[in-house]
């Protein structure tokens, strides 16, 4: 039996999880779109890093409101997919059987990693609490104590 105090940890920590995740890709896409907070040049108009910036700043604004989550999400875990074997794991370097830097942790994709199945979570399960969605449609997040309980 889970304690109620827990599932609503659960609900809070989500929702933190929503906000930070969000606007911490959008960081990373207001520093390529606006050139702030590093010292990067930014990307010219309409090339591939701009549209980049600009899923970043907008899907990642979009998730941390909890504005259409689902698809702002599924679009967000797909950049990241696509910049991560693009960018990180790249097959023009010629892998070889036994060689490990399609890892992570080797070629330094984690974040993108990070990134993408975190957005997964969110494109699948919602935005859960504290979401303008879950006000919009009037529910309820739907977690493991609005589950029907199957054990007897």
């Amino acid at each position: 039996m889970f304690d109620r105090s827990i599932l609503k940890l659960e609900l809070v920590s989500r929702a933190a999880l929503r906000v930070v995740l969000g606007g911490m890709f959008a960081c990373h896409g207001a520093q390529k779109i606006f050139g702030v907070l590093h010292a990067h040049e930014q990307p010219a108009l309409w090339t591939q890093l701009w549209w980049g910036g600009v899923i970043e700043l907008v899907c990642g604004a979009l998730v941390a409101l909890g504005l259409l989550t689902r698809p702002a999400a599924l679009l967000a875990s797909g950049t990241m997919a696509v910049a991560y074997f693009q960018f990180d794991w790249s097959v023009q370097d010629g892998l070889g059987i036994g060689d490990l830097r399609f890892l992570p942790i080797v070629n330094g994709g984690e974040l993108a990693v990070l990134y993408c199945f975190a957005f997964l979570l969110y494109a699948v399960s919602g935005p859960g609490a504290w979401s303008i969605d879950q006000r919009r449609h009037h529910t309820k997040p739907r977690f493991a104590e609005d589950q029907p309980n199957t054990t007897t």
